[in-house]
Order: structure tokens, then sequence, then C-alpha cells
């Protein structure tokens, strides 16, 4: 979209020169011959940048800088005058006048400063982008208005404010340290650290110094002391996530820990107080695993004091269009939920979704990628044990080349389209493929590689 801009010269030829040469720089321009004809069109037009001469009939270009500012704060004002002085550049920039050029100047000179504008508002557009991205990241929100949701939030609200040891039962991929992280949120640590520890991703042997800390020379390598998940939490929430993977002997070691509230660094002697609310997660049924003597029980009743369990997704699928469309909307790409069709719709409600929230938003990922290369093949998105109506293809004997060469040859194309259009403007192509600056950029540093 073109810039607009206003021009309020008295000075006819001025007028006209100026007007050509931003008009050819790619500006959509409108002047004005007074300050009134001036205020008028920038009222009605709420042009992006004014530049306006200092010394105007009826109205002066220091009292249209200040209208202009109270109108579109956001505008850009650049003054112009013959009779340049100290006191009125300053002043002009005090009250908020961009940029002061005093005539004659060259075309060149103005052409400088709207550039360093043009450039300024892209990046403003930019940093509006990742707000909002990040907005919609770090919202990570409860979404769902099925029964099982409502349900699931009223519980949240009910058990926040109370500091017990919770245990949230869920599949993979439902959401569970969304519900901890609510719980913590709305409670009264929500000012205090919350922290994540996954008991599946750290092996067996650094389990006990990554959750309760150890002493320099404690062990080869531990050249420093070591904070510990349980003191990095003091004052506020530890989530320890699939706590079902916790080895039998760290058991005994977690169990005491809760009990006494207090624990010995890996190498240590002191006893350390802490002052933490524990909520832990797992992604399968602890009872059983109490029952086959796989968990102990002393611990399972310590930690199931409140119990929560998410619904999986497949019990909850009036909640898919709405989840769906928050994901389009994470990544950015509110407007191709509309590429959905009746029959990529209806295969998703079908599907019984055994990643859940999680193996959702892959899929939407992967349409929105797929949205790159023109209208989605919606035969590329797979759901396994689902049988797939393919449309056969008009000609039977043609020839692909191998899926990743294909794939290439597309993106290539759409990148190659958003390039002539913007003029070769990286930003604004990045824009128009609705995907981030440094992405396009990665990507044609592959093309040329």
């Amino acid at each position: 979209m073109k810039m607009k801009l206003l021009i309020i010269e008295d000075e006819k030829i001025t007028r006209i020169s100026l007007s050509n040469t931003l008009a050819a720089e790619g500006f959509e321009v409108f002047s004005a011959g007074d300050g009134e004809e001036g205020l008028a069109i920038f009222s009605r037009e709420m042009p992006d940048i004014v530049i306006t001469d200092l010394r105007l009939p009826k109205i002066s270009g220091m009292e249209i800088l200040e209208r202009v500012i109270t109108l579109k704060a956001d505008c850009r004002v650049i003054l112009i005058t013959a009779y340049a002085t100290v006191e009125t550049a300053v002043r002009a920039l005090k009250t908020g006048a961009y940029d002061y050029l005093t005539k004659p100047f060259s075309p060149e000179e103005l052409l400088s400063i709207l550039r360093k504008i043009k450039q300024f508002n892209i990046v403003l557009e930019e940093n509006k982008e990742l707000k909002k991205r990040i907005n919609l990241l770090e919202n990570r929100t409860i979404i769902g208005n099925s029964p099982a949701m409502k349900k699931l939030s009223e519980l949240i609200s009910q058990i926040a404010q109370n500091d017990s040891t919770v245990l949230i039962e869920g599949e993979s991929g439902t959401g569970k340290e969304l519900v901890a992280r609510a719980l913590h949120q709305h409670g009264p640590r929500r000012n205090e650290p919350f922290i994540v520890v996954s008991c599946s991703s750290i092996p067996d042997t650094l389990l006990e110094s990554e959750l309760f800390g150890h002493e320099k020379g404690a062990f080869t390598g531990a050249v420093n002391r070591h904070t510990g998940y349980f003191e990095r939490a003091n004052k506020g929430t530890l989530f320890i996530d699939d706590i079902d993977d916790i080895p039998l002997l760290m058991q005994v070691k977690l169990l005491r820990v809760i009990q006494e509230r207090e624990l010995t660094r890996v190498g240590g002697s002191d006893n350390v107080k802490i002052d933490v609310r524990i909520i832990a997660a797992t992604k399968v049924n602890l009872k059983k695993k109490v029952e086959l003597r796989e968990f102990r029980d002393d611990l399972y009743y310590r930690l199931n004091i409140i119990p929560v369990r998410i619904p999986p997704l497949r019990e909850r699928k009036d909640d898919l269009p709405i989840l769906i469309k928050h994901f389009f909307g994470k990544y950015g790409s509110e407007k191709k939920f509309e590429l959905l069709n009746e029959e990529i719709l209806k295969r998703m409600i079908e599907y019984n979704w055994p990643g859940n929230v999680r193996e959702l938003e892959n899929i939407v990922q992967r349409i929105i990628a797929l949205s790159f290369l023109g209208t989605p093949d919606f035969t590329l998105i797979e759901f396994p044990g689902q049988s797939v109506r393919y449309s056969p293809a008009p000609d039977s004997e043609v020839n692909y080349p191998p899926f990743e060469e294909y794939i290439l040859q597309k993106e290539k194309e759409i990148i190659d389209w958003a390039l002539k259009k913007s003029e070769d403007n990286i930003s604004r192509a990045a824009k128009l493929l609705g995907i981030p600056r440094t992405t396009l950029t990665s990507k044609l540093n592959k093309f040329l590689c």
C-alpha cells in the first residue's frame, strides 16, 4: 500500500515540482496552496506524511504542525522555509516536527528524509506484527467451549487459590503445562517464579542434581555450585512434568523433599529450606502404575491431593473449530482459515487425534506451509488410520519430480512472485507471503547456495 503524502506550499511551481517528484517515488500525493485547504485535505485523507511551508496564507505552517500532531500523532511533518532561524527550527522540533529543511534544497535531500521515514515505518509495522505474534505465543490461555473444558476452567478457578499439591493427568499433547500455568497465574504465587522440569528429558544419572542442585566438587565436572529446580522455584511454583518417568530410587528422595520442605544438594550436608507449590503431571494412569509397583504409593498419595484430569481432544471435538482458528491466528495466518474446505474439516472431525492439541497445531502449521504454494492440496495432509478419498488425476500418466524437489520448485515460484509484486522489497514480500522477514531472508540465502 502506498504511503499518503500531503504537500502544503503556496508557490505553485515548487508545489507542482515536488508533487511530480514524490509521485514518481511511489507516494500517493495530495497538494494544497494554503493552510486552510491543506487542513481540509488532511482531515479527509489522513496522510502519513505532511510537507508544509512555514509561511502560508490563512494558516501558518507552525499551526498546521500543531493541528496535525493533535489529529494524528504518528503523522510525520517536515517543515520547509526560506526564512530559517535557529529559534524556529528548535520550536518546530520541540512541537513535534520530524525534520526541518531550508530553501533552496535539492530533491535528493528531501527524498533521503522520506526514505528514512519509509524504512522507519516498515520497522514499526514489523515490530507490531512481532509483538502480536509474541502476545499470541505468551497468551497461552485454555481454549474451548465444550462442556468438558468449561468444567475444567471452573475447577481451575476453584483450586488456583489453594496452595495444595495438584496432580494433572492427561495424554501427551493435551496441554498439561497450560493448565499448570493457569493455576500459577491465578494463584497467590503469580508474581513469583514458575519453573518447569520434564523428568523424561533428563537422564536418570543427572536427575537428582537437576532437581536438588549440587555443590562444587560433588562429582567430576562439578566446577561450581549448581542451583536445582526446587531452589529456582522458591516462593513460586514448580511444575514437574512426566513424573511417571521418575526412577523408583529418586521417588524416595522426592517424597522426602515434598514432606519435609527442605533438600540437601548433591555433595553437600546443609539442609536448604524451600517454599514451593508443587504441580505434577502424568501422561499415564498413575494409579495403575502404583498397582503394578512401578510407582510408590506413598508418593502417589502425597501428589494426588487435588487431582485434575484433562480430556483428550477426541472427547471434546466441539472445540475443534475454535482451536483451529486460534492456531491460524497464532502463526499470523488468520485469513488462511478460509482455505479449509468441507472435505478437510469433515476429515478433521472424524479423526481421533491421538496426539491431541499438539498434533492439531502441527496439522495447521502444515496447511499454512502448503498455502504458500497456492491453494493447498489437502490430500497431502495425512490422518493415520483414516481412509482418504483422493481425487484421480486428470492424466494418470503425468509424471511429477520427487516431493522435496517439487516443493522447493513451488517455493521458489511463490517467492519470485512476491519479490516482483513488492519490487524486490524483502520486508513487503515477506508481508505478502505472511511470513517473518528473517524466514524469507533465510530461504533466499538457501536458494543462492
